[in-house]
């Protein structure tokens, strides 16, 4: 029999629906501390997520001196900025030009930089992405809407447990004179993986 009421989950994605679901189901059962979870919750979406990786982009950006550092030891350049840990201890950085879009996976398992961009999206883990973003990375990108002309070169980086990647992404156009927190709002997720470009400002 239809009903007129909304449900109010049913703006979330699949996955995100079973999270919330699970997360219903441990904590009524008393297995979960609600404030535990939402301090992981926090800890990966504001102190060990993408807004890491982002500062470190806004700021090879906006000083050349550090980015020199970043493509010379990443994991030192990174490391001063505070963000080590979980899979943040080998890093190499890998920076989009006008002749080169980089984009990494982890053809053997999901090897993933933590550190900087929290936890891996489901895409990243599939078996899809893993294979075909080495066999046809332009099919891969041009279905997360990154279209580039023939005469770049795309170039993929294979993670692994000893060495993990972060693109740095081509600063866009217009955003001379922003600060270093503006340009970090730029910045996805998904464009320090190589499967997204940065924003460009409104």
């Amino acid at each position: 029999m239809p009903h007129d009421h909304a449900d109010p989950d049913n703006h979330l994605d699949p996955m995100e629906a079973r999270v919330r679901a699970l997360e219903t189901i441990l904590t009524r059962k008393g297995l979960v501390d609600p404030a535990a979870m939402d301090r992981i919750i926090e800890v990966y979406s504001e102190e060990v997520g993408p807004k890491n990786g982002a500062q470190v982009v806004a700021r090879a950006w906006a000083e050349p001196e550090f980015a020199e550092w970043l493509a010379r030891d990443a994991t030192a350049a990174i490391g001063s900025m505070g963000f080590t840990g979980r899979q943040g201890e080998h890093m190499q950085a890998v920076f989009n030009t006008d002749q080169v879009h980089n984009l990494v996976v982890c053809t053997l398992c999901s090897c993933y930089p933590g550190a900087v961009l929290g936890l891996p999206p489901v895409w990243y883990k599939s078996p899809a992405y893993r294979s075909r973003a080495v066999m046809e990375p332009r099919a891969v990108l041009s279905e997360f809407g990154v279209t580039l002309s023939r005469e770049k070169q795309v170039r993929v980086w294979d993670s692994t447990a000893e060495l993990r990647y972060l693109v740095i992404p081509q600063r866009p156009a217009g955003s001379d004179g922003l600060s270093q927190a503006e340009l970090a709002a730029l910045v996805t997720r998904d464009s320090m993986i190589g499967a997204g470009l940065a924003q460009v400002p409104a």
